[in-house]
Protein backbone atom coordinates (compact mmCIF):
# COMPACT_ATOMS: atom_id res chain seq x y z
CA UNK A 1 0.00 0.00 0.00
CA UNK A 2 1.35 3.59 -1.02
CA UNK A 3 -1.06 5.71 0.65
CA UNK A 4 -3.10 5.88 3.58
CA UNK A 5 -4.36 9.66 3.67
CA UNK A 6 -8.09 9.52 2.95
CA UNK A 7 -7.97 5.18 2.57
CA UNK A 8 -10.54 3.93 5.16
CA UNK A 9 -8.50 1.55 7.77
CA UNK A 10 -10.26 -0.63 9.96
CA UNK A 11 -8.85 -1.42 13.08
CA UNK A 12 -9.79 -4.51 15.96
CA UNK A 13 -8.86 -4.55 19.15
CA UNK A 14 -8.79 -0.21 18.93
CA UNK A 15 -9.78 0.66 22.90
CA UNK A 16 -5.84 -0.13 23.92
CA UNK A 17 -2.57 -1.13 23.46
CA UNK A 18 -1.31 -1.51 19.74
CA UNK A 19 -5.27 -1.10 18.61
CA UNK A 20 -5.13 2.42 19.77
CA UNK A 21 -1.74 3.70 18.85
CA UNK A 22 -2.26 2.25 15.07
CA UNK A 23 -5.58 4.27 15.25
CA UNK A 24 -3.23 7.72 16.15
CA UNK A 25 -0.57 6.65 13.87
CA UNK A 26 -3.30 6.09 10.87
CA UNK A 27 -5.08 9.33 12.08
CA UNK A 28 -1.44 11.09 11.50
CA UNK A 29 -1.54 10.47 8.26
CA UNK A 30 -4.85 11.29 7.33
CA UNK A 31 -6.48 8.05 7.23
CA UNK A 32 -10.48 7.61 8.00
CA UNK A 33 -11.19 4.92 10.64
CA UNK A 34 -13.37 2.32 11.96
CA UNK A 35 -12.04 1.20 15.32
CA UNK A 36 -13.49 -1.75 16.90
CA UNK A 37 -13.81 -2.90 20.77
CA UNK A 38 -15.98 -4.67 23.11
CA UNK A 39 -14.47 -2.20 25.69
CA UNK A 40 -16.99 0.64 25.17
CA UNK A 41 -14.82 2.96 27.79
CA UNK A 42 -12.04 2.17 26.31
CA UNK A 43 -12.87 2.67 22.06
CA UNK A 44 -13.74 6.21 23.32
CA UNK A 45 -10.53 6.94 25.04
CA UNK A 46 -9.34 6.70 21.57
CA UNK A 47 -11.50 8.26 19.67
CA UNK A 48 -11.09 11.37 21.33
CA UNK A 49 -7.66 10.87 21.03
CA UNK A 50 -7.68 10.98 17.13
CA UNK A 51 -8.21 14.87 17.11
CA UNK A 52 -9.87 16.28 13.83
CA UNK A 53 -9.47 12.71 12.27
CA UNK A 54 -12.65 11.06 10.56
CA UNK A 55 -13.38 7.95 12.94
CA UNK A 56 -16.29 6.02 13.93
CA UNK A 57 -16.01 3.46 16.66
CA UNK A 58 -17.92 0.08 16.45
CA UNK A 59 -18.77 -1.93 19.70
CA UNK A 60 -18.22 -5.46 18.16
CA UNK A 61 -17.43 -9.12 20.04
CA UNK A 62 -14.78 -10.55 17.23
CA UNK A 63 -15.32 -14.27 18.48
CA UNK A 64 -19.12 -13.64 17.33
CA UNK A 65 -19.77 -14.20 13.21
CA UNK A 66 -22.61 -12.79 12.85
CA UNK A 67 -21.24 -9.88 15.20
CA UNK A 68 -18.08 -8.92 12.83
CA UNK A 69 -20.89 -9.51 9.17
CA UNK A 70 -22.58 -6.67 10.95
CA UNK A 71 -19.83 -4.71 11.52
CA UNK A 72 -18.22 -4.84 7.90
CA UNK A 73 -21.76 -4.05 6.70
CA UNK A 74 -21.92 -0.94 8.89
CA UNK A 75 -18.29 0.07 7.15
CA UNK A 76 -19.71 -0.34 4.54
CA UNK A 77 -22.90 2.12 4.42
CA UNK A 78 -20.54 4.64 6.84
CA UNK A 79 -17.46 4.70 4.93
CA UNK A 80 -18.65 3.55 1.32
CA UNK A 81 -16.29 0.64 1.65
CA UNK A 82 -12.87 -0.11 3.01
CA UNK A 83 -8.70 -0.71 2.09
CA UNK A 84 -6.95 -1.63 5.05
CA UNK A 85 -7.68 -4.02 7.62
CA UNK A 86 -5.70 -4.83 10.81
CA UNK A 87 -7.10 -7.93 13.11
CA UNK A 88 -5.47 -7.22 16.18
CA UNK A 89 -7.96 -7.95 19.19
CA UNK A 90 -6.52 -10.67 21.66
CA UNK A 91 -6.71 -11.98 24.89
CA UNK A 92 -4.15 -13.85 26.65
CA UNK A 93 -4.50 -16.90 29.13
CA UNK A 94 -2.56 -17.88 31.87
CA UNK A 95 -2.10 -21.54 32.77
CA UNK A 96 -0.57 -25.05 31.33
CA UNK A 97 -2.70 -26.99 29.41
CA UNK A 98 -3.79 -29.32 32.12
CA UNK A 99 -4.28 -26.04 34.28
CA UNK A 100 -6.74 -24.69 31.64
CA UNK A 101 -10.44 -25.63 30.85
CA UNK A 102 -11.56 -26.20 27.47
CA UNK A 103 -13.81 -23.78 27.85
CA UNK A 104 -10.97 -21.26 28.39
CA UNK A 105 -9.36 -22.50 25.65
CA UNK A 106 -12.35 -22.53 23.33
CA UNK A 107 -12.62 -18.67 24.82
CA UNK A 108 -9.14 -17.56 23.95
CA UNK A 109 -9.60 -19.13 20.48
CA UNK A 110 -12.63 -17.65 19.72
CA UNK A 111 -11.25 -14.13 20.05
CA UNK A 112 -7.44 -14.58 18.93
CA UNK A 113 -8.19 -16.88 16.00
CA UNK A 114 -11.70 -17.18 14.69
CA UNK A 115 -11.57 -13.20 15.00
CA UNK A 116 -8.95 -13.31 12.34
CA UNK A 117 -10.76 -15.70 10.16
CA UNK A 118 -14.17 -13.81 10.81
CA UNK A 119 -12.21 -10.70 10.09
CA UNK A 120 -10.82 -11.44 6.65
CA UNK A 121 -13.91 -13.30 5.46
CA UNK A 122 -16.59 -10.46 6.21
CA UNK A 123 -14.06 -7.23 4.88
CA UNK A 124 -12.33 -9.08 1.95
CA UNK A 125 -14.95 -8.06 0.00
CA UNK A 126 -14.51 -4.43 0.21
CA UNK A 127 -11.31 -4.64 0.16
CA UNK A 128 -10.83 -6.62 -3.28
CA UNK A 129 -13.11 -3.48 -4.46
CA UNK A 130 -10.29 -0.85 -3.45
CA UNK A 131 -7.76 0.10 -6.39
CA UNK A 132 -5.48 -0.97 -3.57
CA UNK A 133 -5.74 -3.06 -0.21
CA UNK A 134 -3.99 -4.81 2.89
CA UNK A 135 -4.67 -7.09 5.42
CA UNK A 136 -2.96 -7.39 8.26
CA UNK A 137 -3.15 -10.33 10.78
CA UNK A 138 -1.02 -9.95 14.14
CA UNK A 139 0.18 -13.07 15.23
CA UNK A 140 2.88 -13.17 18.01
CA UNK A 141 6.21 -14.40 18.49
CA UNK A 142 4.23 -17.32 19.94
CA UNK A 143 3.16 -17.75 16.63
CA UNK A 144 6.82 -18.76 16.16
CA UNK A 145 7.55 -21.00 18.81
CA UNK A 146 5.80 -22.99 21.89
CA UNK A 147 6.97 -22.09 25.35
CA UNK A 148 5.40 -23.91 28.16
CA UNK A 149 2.38 -22.61 29.78
CA UNK A 150 0.92 -21.13 26.46
CA UNK A 151 -1.16 -23.87 24.78
CA UNK A 152 -4.00 -21.59 24.10
CA UNK A 153 -2.17 -18.43 22.86
CA UNK A 154 0.73 -20.27 20.94
CA UNK A 155 -2.49 -22.75 19.30
CA UNK A 156 -3.69 -19.64 18.04
CA UNK A 157 -0.95 -17.48 16.84
CA UNK A 158 0.57 -20.28 15.34
CA UNK A 159 -2.83 -21.27 13.36
CA UNK A 160 -3.16 -16.98 12.46
CA UNK A 161 0.35 -17.22 10.76
CA UNK A 162 -0.79 -20.56 8.85
CA UNK A 163 -4.15 -18.94 7.74
CA UNK A 164 -1.71 -15.73 6.91
CA UNK A 165 0.24 -17.01 4.75
CA UNK A 166 -2.14 -19.65 2.87
CA UNK A 167 -4.27 -15.95 2.45
CA UNK A 168 -1.18 -14.14 0.74
CA UNK A 169 -0.58 -17.31 -1.51
CA UNK A 170 -4.23 -17.31 -2.78
CA UNK A 171 -4.12 -13.45 -2.94
CA UNK A 172 -0.96 -12.70 -4.19
CA UNK A 173 -2.17 -11.77 -7.77
CA UNK A 174 -4.97 -9.48 -6.38
CA UNK A 175 -5.34 -6.38 -5.27
CA UNK A 176 -4.60 -7.01 -1.79
CA UNK A 177 -1.46 -7.77 0.04
CA UNK A 178 -0.90 -10.00 3.22
CA UNK A 179 1.05 -8.96 6.36
CA UNK A 180 1.70 -11.42 9.12
CA UNK A 181 2.81 -9.51 12.48
CA UNK A 182 4.87 -11.34 15.14
CA UNK A 183 5.48 -8.95 17.95
CA UNK A 184 7.58 -9.77 20.62
CA UNK A 185 7.43 -7.99 24.41
CA UNK A 186 5.07 -4.84 23.65
CA UNK A 187 4.02 -2.86 26.69
CA UNK A 188 0.60 -3.57 27.01
CA UNK A 189 -2.48 -4.36 29.42
CA UNK A 190 -2.90 -8.02 27.76
CA UNK A 191 -0.92 -9.40 30.44
CA UNK A 192 -2.61 -7.89 33.60
CA UNK A 193 -5.76 -8.41 31.62
CA UNK A 194 -5.26 -12.01 30.96
CA UNK A 195 -7.39 -14.81 32.14
CA UNK A 196 -6.29 -17.17 34.81
CA UNK A 197 -6.75 -20.94 33.83
CA UNK A 198 -9.83 -22.73 35.70
CA UNK A 199 -7.05 -25.18 37.94
CA UNK A 200 -3.88 -22.50 37.82
CA UNK A 201 -2.55 -21.32 40.59
CA UNK A 202 -3.06 -17.62 41.16
CA UNK A 203 0.55 -17.14 42.62
CA UNK A 204 2.57 -18.06 40.14
CA UNK A 205 0.22 -16.44 37.40
CA UNK A 206 1.17 -13.18 39.35
CA UNK A 207 4.84 -14.61 38.72
CA UNK A 208 4.22 -14.97 35.22
CA UNK A 209 2.60 -11.19 34.72
CA UNK A 210 5.68 -9.48 36.48
CA UNK A 211 7.70 -11.51 34.24
CA UNK A 212 5.90 -10.59 30.92
CA UNK A 213 6.60 -7.16 32.56
CA UNK A 214 9.78 -7.63 32.73
CA UNK A 215 10.63 -8.43 29.64
CA UNK A 216 8.02 -6.19 27.51
CA UNK A 217 10.01 -3.40 26.35
CA UNK A 218 8.99 -2.09 22.94
CA UNK A 219 6.33 0.79 23.34
CA UNK A 220 2.77 0.51 21.99
CA UNK A 221 3.71 3.38 19.88
CA UNK A 222 6.65 1.73 18.26
CA UNK A 223 4.77 -1.20 18.12
CA UNK A 224 2.61 0.56 15.59
CA UNK A 225 5.14 2.26 13.59
CA UNK A 226 7.13 -1.09 12.47
CA UNK A 227 3.61 -2.15 11.42
CA UNK A 228 3.02 0.97 9.45
CA UNK A 229 6.40 0.52 7.35
CA UNK A 230 5.57 -2.93 7.15
CA UNK A 231 2.06 -1.95 5.79
CA UNK A 232 3.78 0.94 3.39
CA UNK A 233 6.46 -1.51 2.00
CA UNK A 234 3.72 -4.38 1.16
CA UNK A 235 5.92 -6.59 3.63
CA UNK A 236 4.27 -10.19 3.74
CA UNK A 237 5.79 -10.86 7.63
CA UNK A 238 7.07 -8.28 10.21
CA UNK A 239 8.97 -8.95 13.28
CA UNK A 240 8.61 -6.10 16.33
CA UNK A 241 10.92 -5.98 18.89
CA UNK A 242 14.76 -7.25 19.31
CA UNK A 243 13.58 -10.13 21.50
CA UNK A 244 11.07 -11.40 18.51
CA UNK A 245 14.34 -10.83 16.55
CA UNK A 246 16.71 -13.05 18.63
CA UNK A 247 13.51 -15.79 18.85
CA UNK A 248 13.60 -15.50 14.72
CA UNK A 249 17.51 -16.11 14.92
CA UNK A 250 17.11 -19.24 17.51
CA UNK A 251 13.95 -21.10 16.12
CA UNK A 252 16.08 -21.22 12.42
CA UNK A 253 19.36 -22.47 14.13
CA UNK A 254 18.76 -23.92 17.86
CA UNK A 255 14.52 -24.74 17.13
CA UNK A 256 14.98 -27.13 19.98
CA UNK A 257 16.16 -24.27 22.81
CA UNK A 258 14.35 -21.58 21.34
CA UNK A 259 11.43 -21.87 23.59
CA UNK A 260 13.57 -21.64 26.66
CA UNK A 261 14.04 -18.64 26.69
CA UNK A 262 10.39 -18.15 28.08
CA UNK A 263 10.42 -20.79 30.79
CA UNK A 264 11.67 -18.89 33.80
CA UNK A 265 8.89 -19.39 36.40
CA UNK A 266 7.44 -22.39 34.87
CA UNK A 267 9.17 -25.01 36.43
CA UNK A 268 6.66 -25.63 39.43
CA UNK A 269 4.34 -25.91 36.71
CA UNK A 270 5.84 -28.19 34.88
CA UNK A 271 6.95 -30.59 37.15
CA UNK A 272 5.14 -33.22 39.78
CA UNK A 273 2.82 -30.92 40.92
CA UNK A 274 1.14 -30.21 37.86
CA UNK A 275 -2.46 -31.46 37.56
CA UNK A 276 -3.31 -35.03 36.00
CA UNK A 277 -5.29 -35.12 33.19
CA UNK A 278 -7.86 -36.73 34.61
CA UNK A 279 -8.41 -33.53 36.97
CA UNK A 280 -7.83 -31.42 33.84
CA UNK A 281 -10.78 -33.08 32.29
CA UNK A 282 -12.93 -32.81 34.91
CA UNK A 283 -12.46 -28.97 34.76
CA UNK A 284 -13.37 -28.73 31.39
Amino acid sequence: MHTIKNTVAVVTGAGSGIGRALAQNLASRGARLALADVNSKGLEETRQSLGSAESRTYLVDVSKAAAVEAFAHDVERDFGGAALLVNNAGVALQGSFLEISLADMEWLMGINFWGVVYGCRFFLPLLQRAPEAHLVNISSVFGLIGPPGQAAYCSAKFAVRGFTEVLRQELRLTNVKVTCVHPGGIKTSIAENARTGAGADTALTVQMRERFNQIARTSSEKAASVIMNGILQDKPRVLIGADALQVEILQRLFPAKASGIFTKGMEKRMGTEAPSLAAAARKS
